[in-house]
């Protein structure tokens, strides 16, 4: 090869990739990934490595343990992170996502790995999202182990990124919850979300963007703030009340509130025969969801097929066990309420169904 050719010839770095800026970010990230470590993955390893280790050994406090694995992602609301340049928030979301998918079996959330997508490593960035990350970890009780950060200069934008995340649970064979427990005359017990949480983002963007021409630095006097540290609420973590639940009364099943809304995901759990009814009189769902039905002119069934509407999880208990259920998650913080019961399913199509108008 020539001199000349060797000086001008292509690179990983003119193609676009920084893998300097690449290393720097692992740098900046360790710190807040030490925070997440739980017994099981001390002292193994650590960030950088190929594969994130897990002693097993702890599985042998089970009898017979099952493994509950979930993937997952925060759609369209990495946009507004974007926009808004705040990234340490996203991370909860994607956390919420995932390990309280793990948790509706009765699992305990044990690990999680990332993946983070990015048109140009900025470091700090990158750090700031993986900080969330973490933070969430420590919220739902799980190590994060590992991720990947990887850049794709020319299919994103410079400032574009996308993160999805994979996690793992176990649970007692003997202890898995879902729709063979469920009874009739059993509660629907209701937990508040915090928000849109992460699901439903298109619709959203459509209507406060597009139709009503809003703008995130907007104040919102319902809100109390501006629109865009609405729309980035980070989605609670309910994981660890989950547990918290199991270990105080006989919980028969949970249910994620996300794609699809409450009543498509409360069918998910409800057996054949059975239906579960939920009255809307319960609750008031919050000003924003009001803000995208009115501003969009949203029928109330497409907004409850695509938003949780102020309910990001349920929990089927006996009735006799309500009491207990409610004293549980107010004394967690978690505001709590029955929703709804279990009945025959008669004539019912659906598993579940709302029923009624909502509070004011």
């Amino acid at each position: 090869m020539s001199e000349t050719t060797a000086g001008t010839g292509a690179s990983y770095a003119a193609a676009g990739v920084d893998i300097e800026a690449g290393d720097r970010a692992v740098e900046l990230m360790k710190e807040w990934v030490k925070k997440t470590q739980r017994p099981e993955v001390a002292g193994l390893g650590g960030l950088g490595g190929f594969a994130g280790l897990f002693d097993a050994s702890a599985l042998k406090r089970f009898e017979r343990p099952l493994l509950a694995s979930a993937t997952d992602g925060v759609g369209t609301k990495v946009d507004l992170a974007r926009q808004l340049g705040v990234y340490d928030t996203i991370g909860h979301d994607l956390v919420a996502m995932v390990m309280d998918d793990i948790v509706v079996c009765g699992a305990e959330p044990l690990f999680m790995t990332d993946y983070i997508c990015v048109g140009k490593v900025h470091p700090e960035r990158v750090a700031a999202i993986v900080k969330g990350i973490a933070e969430g970890c420590v919220l739902a009780g799980c190590a994060l182990v590992g991720g990947e950060t990887a850049e794709h200069p020319g299919l994103l934008g410079p400032d574009d990124f996308d993160v999805a995340g994979a996690g793992t649970g176990a649970v007692e064979a003997d202890r898995l919850l879902g729709p063979d427990r469920i009874r009739k005359g059993d509660a629907v017990v209701a937990m508040a979300s915090s928000g849109l949480h992460s699901n439903g983002y298109s619709l959203v963007r459509h209507v406060v963007f597009d139709r009503a021409k809003m703008t995130l630095d907007q104040q919102v006097e319902e809100f109390g703030r501006t629109l865009g540290e609405e729309l980035l609420e980070p989605t609670k973590i309910y994981s660890l009340d989950c547990l918290a639940l199991t270990r105080t009364t006989d919980v028969h099943a949970f249910s994620h509130v996300t794609g699809g809304g409450l009543a498509a995901n409360l069918a998910r759990v409800i057996p054949d025969g059975l239906h579960a009814t939920v009255d809307r009189s319960t609750w008031a769902p919050g000003a924003v969801f009001d803000l995208v039905g009115t501003a969009g002119r949203v029928e109330r069934l497409e907004l409850e097929k695509t938003l949780n509407m102020g309910v990001g999880m349920i929990a089927v208990v006996p009735e006799d066990s309500v009491d207990v259920a409610l004293a549980t998650l107010a004394d967690r913080g978690v505001e709590s309420w029955v929703a709804g019961e279990i009945t025959d399913r008669g004539d019912h199509a659906a598993g579940a169904e709302l029923v009624g108008d909502y509070a004011k």
